[in-house]
């Protein structure tokens, strides 16, 4: 019988191990857990609804959403895309639904609905599933299988290993990638929020702005989405898709640095000026402080006002040029200082990891060891946030598995 073991009781290891047993039941497959519970990030994400994947079918454009891996899982999402997701869940009576922004959820809006299919597919498929067994080490035999050494000083033989760890920052397995000759890229945070003290968002936490746009100074690409003031500073998808692109960058900056942001998302300067030459002919006597805009909470607004020094008595018609001016940068391209970070744990993902290019997508397949496999943030690939990187999960993971099974008929 082959002994096929999975390193990694989340979600590419369990989709890793599940794919190997469908397609060759009469394999042993092992899935190995560190931890006292499987599945850790599922139950989390997406606030404990878990955000399953994303409405994108189209391989080119869902590829477009990863700062690291782009090309690679390109290719591989010709093989498994969500599309493939929602059916193999509908297969097992999971349904799914989409929002309006394009994440996806089980419609039972809880997380457990995903570990309990999961765990019942494990049940079904005999899988055999092992907590609290960390793996210290493998070494590779002649016969190019595997010993594997774990926390309890136990040893196992394998004829497949497949890594789906997670980050691999601080990992036993460093060592022993290291030794039979994987590149490990940098790695770092990704997906986190910006710590930001500023007088001009005190006291405004929970605030939300619909779209917003967000750039890293000095001249990061800007990057749009919902933008939330939070007592720490700010977080959304504006700032989270700025911190997985720039992830890099950030650290090189040990996370002290500008931004700019346009509260207003995409408006240009003459859009806004228009609006302003709308409120000094319809409202003149109404004061500044006192006329929204529709795109901008009240309170935001009142703060940009008066950040822009302008007083709380000051109506449209006696608004001079340079303060609408002050406004208007207010509005548009307000500098802000961050100063340090705040990572989400449901949101929580490492960028850097096993060099791609030593990795064979079409099996995910090590180029250096056969029958060393991997899936998941092992990886030196990471998606923004909208469940692009349970996507990138159940990708590898199925490639993986069904190389593995093949390979071990």
């Amino acid at each position: 019988m082959k002994i096929i073991a999975i390193i990694g009781g989340g979600a590419a290891g369990f989709f890793a191990a599940l794919a190997t047993a469908k397609k060759n039941p009469s394999a042993q497959v092992n899935l190995y857990e560190s931890g006292t519970r499987f599945l850790t990030k599922v139950k989390i994400s997406g606030g404990g609804r878990c955000n399953v994947t994303h409405k994108c079918f189209d391989p080119n454009s869902l590829s477009s959403h990863y700062p690291r891996g782009a090309r690679e899982l390109r290719a591989a999402f010709y093989r498994w895309q969500p599309k493939d997701t929602l059916d193999w869940f509908a297969a097992r009576g999971v349904e799914i639904k989409v929002e309006s922004d394009g994440r996806m959820f089980p419609t039972s809006n809880d997380s457990q609905t995903i570990i309990d299919c999961f765990l019942n597919e494990a049940h079904k498929y005999k899988i055999r599933l092992h907590k609290h067994t960390g793996i210290q080490g493998f070494t590779v035999e002649k016969d190019h299988t595997f010993q594997l050494e774990f926390s309890d000083s136990t040893t196992v033989r394998a004829d497949s290993l497949c890594l789906a760890c997670g980050s691999l920052k601080a990992s036993p397995l460093l060592q022993a990638l290291e030794v039979i000759g994987h590149n490990i890229r940098p790695l770092a945070p990704s997906l986190f929020a910006f710590n930001v003290s500023d007088k001009r968002l005190s006291g405004l936490a929970g605030l939300a702005v619909k779209n917003a746009q967000v750039q890293v100074l000095p001249n990061s690409n800007p990057y749009s989405g919902p933008l939330l003031i939070t007592h720490r500073g700010l977080s959304g998808p504006a700032i989270l898709r700025s911190s997985a692109w720039e992830a890099l960058t950030l650290q090189e900056k040990k996370y002290h640095f500008d931004i700019r942001i346009n509260w207003l998302g995409d408006l240009q300067e003459s859009q806004l000026r228009e609006q302003f030459i709308v409120f000094r002919k319809n409202s003149p006597k109404k004061s500044v402080k006192n006329t929204t805009l529709k795109a901008l909470p009240k309170r935001l607004w009142e703060r940009l006002v008066q950040s822009a020094h302008i007083d709380e008595s000051t109506t449209w018609a006696q608004l001079p040029k340079k303060l609408e001016n002050s406004l208007v940068i207010a509005c548009l391209s307000g500098n802000y200082s961050v100063q340090g970070k705040t990572t989400n744990k449901e949101e929580f993902v490492t960028c850097g990891g096993i060099d791609l290019k030593q990795v064979d997508f079409r099996r995910m397949e090590s180029k250096i060891i056969p029958n060393l496999h991997f899936a998941g943030e092992c990886m030196n690939l990471d998606g923004i946030t909208g469940g692009f990187n349970f996507q990138a999960a159940w990708t590898t993971g199925y490639i993986a598995g069904e190389s593995m099974a093949e390979h071990n008929n």
